[in-house]
C-alpha cells in the first residue's frame, strides 16, 4: 500500500503532543501543582479564571481541601502563589484537550476520505480508547489527593504516567507500521530479547512513578551505595510491613528497586547490542540499537545526578524527558526487529 504522508504526520503529531503533555505533567508534579484545580469540567475549565473575582472564588474552593489546610496554610500561601500552581495544572489539562481535538478531527476527516486502511483503523480505535482511559486515570489520580491525604496516591500517579508512556509508544508503533510498510527479515532471538528489555524498561518507568509519587528521590542521596556504606539500607528491613509493601510503598524500598532496575535495563540493552553483532542487521536496526546504548547511558547518568543533587526541578524534568527518548528508541528498535 502507498504511504499516506498526512496520516503519518498526524500520528507523529500525536506522539509529540503526548510527549509535551508528560513534560508539563512532570513540571506539575515537581512544582506541587497537581491539586490546584479541585474539580473537573470539560468545557468551563477550558480557560483559566478571567477576573480577580473568579480567581478568588477558585482560591476559596482550593482552601477547602487538605493540601491547603494541612500544608500551604502554614506557608503564607497567597493568591499569587495559587495562580502559579493553577497555571501548570490548567496547562496540563489544556494540552489534554488539544490532544483530543488533534486526534478526533483529522481522524473523522481521514475516515470520510477513506484514507485509513482497515488494519490502521482498528489501531486508531484502540488509540481513541486509550486516550479516554488516560483522561479517567488523570481524574482518578487527582481524586486521591482531595480526600484526607494532601498528596496523590503514588500508585495512581504511576498508573497515569506509565499509561501515557504506553500510549505514546503505541502511537509511534502505528506510525512506524505506515512508515515501513515493507517487512524485514525477523531475527527471532533479538526480537525476544528486545521484548524482555521493553518489559523491564516499563517496570522501571512504573517505579519512576513510585519514586516521584513518594518523593523518594529526596532521601539516600548517595551513589553507588544508598548511604552509610550500605548497598541495601537498614531502613527497608525496619519497616513494619511485609516485603511486598516495603518494596512498593516504603520510600527506601522503592528507591532501592529503582536503582537496581536501572542496572538491569542497562545490562539488558548492552546484552542486546552485543548479541546483535552475531547477525547481519539492516541500517535501521543498527541505528536503533546504537541509539539505545547511547540514550540508556545518558539516562543512567542523569538518574545518578538527579539523586545526588536531591531532585532539582531541571534535573528531574530532564531525567523524565530522556526516559521518553529511551522508550522511543526501544519502540523503534523492537519494531525494526519484529516487522
Amino acid at each position: 500500500m502507498k504511504k499516506d504522508t498526512s496520516v503519518i504526520i498526524w500520528l507523529l503529531s500525536g506522539c509529540v503532543l503526548v510527549f509535551i503533555m508528560v513534560v508539563v505533567g512532570g513540571i506539575t508534579r515537581l512544582t506541587n501543582s497537581g491539586l490546584s484545580m479541585t474539580d473537573w469540567h470539560l468545557v468551563t475549565d477550558t480557560f483559566p479564571p478571567m477576573s480577580e473575582t473568579a480567581w478568588q472564588h477558585a482560591f476559596d474552593e482550593y482552601k477547602k481541601f487538605p493540601e491547603y489546610q494541612k500544608i500551604n496554610i502554614h506557608n503564607d500561601f497567597q493568591l499569587d502563589d495559587y495562580k502559579f500552581i493553577y497555571f501548570w495544572e490548567w496547562f496540563h489539562r489544556f494540552i489534554g484537550r488539544i490532544i483530543g481535538l488533534v486526534f478526533i478531527v483529522p481522524f473523522i476527516y481521514f475516515l470520510i476520505q477513506k484514507r485509513i486502511d482497515k488494519a490502521t483503523l482498528q489501531k486508531c480505535y484502540i488509540l481513541l480508547g486509550m486516550g479516554a482511559l488516560q483522561g479517567f486515570f488523570g481524574w482518578f489520580m487527582v481524586k486521591s489527593g482531595l480526600v484526607d491525604n494532601p498528596d496523590v496516591s503514588h500508585f495512581r500517579l504511576s498508573l497515569h504516567l506509565t499509561f501515557a508512556f504506553i500510549t505514546f509508544a503505541y502511537t509511534l508503533w502505528v506510525a512506524l507500521d505506515l512508515i515501513y510498510p515493507e517487512r524485514n527479515q525477523v531475527i527471532i532471538p533479538l526480537k525476544k530479547l528486545a521484548r524482555i528489555t521493553l518489559v523491564f524498561l516499563l517496570l522501571q518507568i512504573i517505579y519512576g512513578g513510585f519514586v516521584a509519587g513518594l518523593n523518594a528521590g529526596l532521601i539516600h542521596n548517595h551513589w553507588p551505595l544508598m548511604s552509610d556504606g550500605q548497598f541495601f539500607h537498614d531502613s527497608i528491613t525496619l519497616e513494619q510491613n511485609n516485603w511486598l509493601l516495603r518494596l512498593t510503598e516504603g520510600k527506601s524500598g522503592v528507591q532501592f528497586v529503582h536503582r537496581i532496575m536501572a542496572y538491569v535495563v542497562v545490562g539488558l540493552i548492552l546484552f542486546l547490542y552485543f548479541k546483535s553483532k552475531q547477525y547481519n542487521l539492516s541500517a535501521p536496526q543498527q541505528k536503533g540499537l546504537n541509539a539505545l546504548v547511547f540514550i540508556v547511558f545518558l539516562q543512567f547518568t542523569l538518574g545518578v545526578l538527579t539523586l545526588l543533587y536531591s531532585v532539582p526541578l531541571w534535573l528531574g524534568l530532564t531525567h523524565q524527558v530522556v526516559a521518553f527518548f529511551l522508550l522511543t528508541a526501544m519502540t523503534y528498535t523492537l519494531h525494526r526487529l519484529s516487522k
